[in-house]
């Protein structure tokens, strides 16, 4: 194989070699370069965030469709959800400590 060979990744970082980090010593970056950079990233950490509340919603719709609630077209909010999901845990825990 090649690492045996001494021609793998390994080899060449045993040899005293080291990976640069940042980026390439080429030109600099120019104004504009790192606007754009930065309006990339910002747009990847919106499109984060919005994927994370979208899985949390989804999340707590779920978690609303095995609570009891009355009336049943009541819909509750994220902390009424999260803390009538606490107390309903809490309830059958005793009932079943207590029977």
């Amino acid at each position: 194989p090649l690492e045996a060979a001494g021609g793998g990744r390994g080899a060449r970082r045993a040899e005293g070699k080291r990976r640069r980090a940042g980026r390439c010593r080429g030109a600099p970056r120019t104004a504009e370069t790192a606007q754009r950079i930065k309006r990339s990233r910002r747009l990847k950490a919106n499109n984060r965030e919005r994927n994370r509340m979208h899985n949390l919603n989804a999340a707590l719709d779920a978690l609303r469709d095995v609570l009891p609630t009355f009336p049943e077209d009541a819909k509750l909010t994220k902390i009424e959800t999260l803390r009538f999901a606490h107390n309903y845990i809490w309830a059958l825990t005793e009932t079943l400590r207590l029977a």
